[in-house]
């Protein structure tokens, strides 16, 4: 069944306030990790009395568990500023179990209001021997991290991943975890000294520290296993991520087997470097070479896809040999009709993440409150948060036509304590006329006058810098 049903009444508001109720024992688990992530802070090489203390509050969350043993005694070595990388990666495992438990049931909260099903997931493909001594030289710097804590990073320090992150890039099963590093790497760097800091992203750093800790264990780096997809794929919207030096684009789709068995939701994803002078609608045209996915969404047609590498995940390994463009699609049709008999996919185990979560879903019948900059989603008087500052600049959809629209296609998200939504796509009324705006429509190419403008200032950008970028080559 849908997210809502299309009509809201008294069922509609009692599914929405769903997302209101507390889940027994969250508050609980996310205050043992925040424990965690103020004694990171300090370090764990001399913690003071304080951050002692969230130690062992971190300990006794973990009370009754497999992990209990383990975990009372690496917080009792670094209460004794006598931590070792066994005891930090420990330390690391048990709050990414924590964080998994808590992104499970949320989950559990969200398939009980969408009424979705999961796929079961098989053990992942081991990728083979790996460099176990690049990892331990990886694993020894993010112990000495943990030991000195976010206050205590100074350039020597964070520049001891330098040679860590060059030994691991040549090595393909490995990349995943250099890229990570480099970039933790580069984010602290701009933040030296520690000492100095006003504010600390406690989280965010424990986050990505954690992570990439249990990746240097042997056997985190397996891959996925995966099939194969024969099909029709029915866009929802596209998901951009930019930053400085790197963007991604992630389009969720319903993917509807030319066998017949059920739909299911899956993702499409393209990355690509780029230069900081590379801004909005530029992006684009950066990731089109690499994806036609993109054209299907701008011209709002589907795709037919023939033996698609795909993981138990839902993601497909894109490669535009196996797809061809197909028939128009309009994506609130695929909404309306495909999306609530769309069946969800498993969850890799180091995903298992709050952050992580983004499930499509589908909303109408609601009216808007806009309070400030905030908007919420009132469905039959259920607040639903809007999350309108994840809308890319790369597109033609605002806050505005957020606020304007009828219905809506997005994200469900969870942060800070609550649900959210972030828009994909809307529906919306211009000049008397019902009309959709696409956060990606932008991506395949637009005569939209708005994104030509924005696509003329990127070309010339993007064609400088390859007539830059040839001339070294050619030294």
């Amino acid at each position: 069944m849908g997210v809502l049903p299309h009509e809201p009444g008294a069922n509609a508001g009692e599914r929405t306030g769903l997302l209101a109720e507390s889940i027994a024992g969250l508050d609980e688990a996310m205050a043992a990790v925040d424990a965690f992530d103020r004694a990171l802070v300090g370090g764990l090489l001399r913690p003071q009395p304080a951050e002692a203390a969230d130690l062992a509050e971190f300990a006794d969350a973990l009370a009754g568990t497999p992990l209990a043993s383990g975990v009372a005694e690496a917080a009792e070595k670094a209460v004794a500023g006598a931590a070792s990388e066994d005891h930090c990666v420990a330390l690391a495992a048990a709050r990414t179990a924590l964080l998994g438990s808590v992104h499970d049931a949320l989950m559990d909260r969200v398939d009980e209001w969408t009424g979705r099903s999961h796929s079961e997931g098989r053990a992942p493909v081991h990728v083979g021997p790996q460099a176990v001594n690049v990892l331990a030289a990886a694993r020894s710097w993010l112990s000495d991290l943990a030991r000195a804590g976010w206050r205590g990073i100074d350039h020597e320090l964070v520049s001891g991943a330098a040679p860590v992150v060059s030994a691991l890039l040549p090595e393909p099963a490995l990349r995943r975890l250099a890229t990570l590093l480099d970039g933790f790497a580069a984010e602290l760097a701009a933040s030296c000294p520690g000492a100095t800091l006003e504010r600390i992203p406690a989280r965010r750093w424990a986050d990505l520290w954690a992570r990439a800790t249990l990746l240097t264990l042997p056997g985190a780096a397996d891959v996925p296993s995966t099939g194969t997809a024969t099909g029709r794929l029915l866009p929802l919207g596209v998901d951009l991520h930019e930053h400085a030096t790197a963007a991604r684009a992630q389009v969720h789709a319903v993917f509807e087997p030319a066998d017949g068995t059920g739909p299911r939701l899956v993702r499409a994803g393209v990355s690509v470097p780029k230069p900081d002078t590379v801004v909005g609608a530029g992006v684009w045209q950066l990731m089109r070479p690499h994806m036609a996915l993109l054209s299907a969404v701008s011209e709002g047609r589907s795709m037919d896809i023939a033996d698609m590498p795909i993981t138990d995940e839902g993601d497909l390994i894109w490669q535009d040999e196996h797809a061809r463009l197909g028939e128009p699609a309009d994506v609130f049709a695929t909404a309306r009709v495909a999306l609530p008999t769309a069946r969800a996919s498993a969850t890799a185990p180091l995903d298992r993440h709050p952050a992580s979560i983004a499930v499509p879903v589908f909303l109408e019948g609601y009216t808007v409150q806009q309070d400030d900059d905030a908007v919420l989603f009132s469905v039959a008087g259920c607040p639903v948060a809007v999350d309108t500052d994840r809308i890319p600049a790369a597109g033609p959809l605002t806050a505005d036509a957020v606020a304007a629209s009828s219905a809506c296609i997005g994200l469900l998200r969870w942060d800070v304590g609550t649900f959210g939504v972030q828009p994909l796509a809307v529906e919306t009324t211009v000049r008397k006329r019902a009309v959709a705006i696409q956060a990606g429509a932008w991506a395949g190419g637009t005569t939209d006058k708005a994104g030509v403008k924005a696509e003329k200032g990127a070309t010339d950008a993007v064609a400088v810098l390859r007539e830059r970028a040839g001339r070294l080559l050619r030294k």
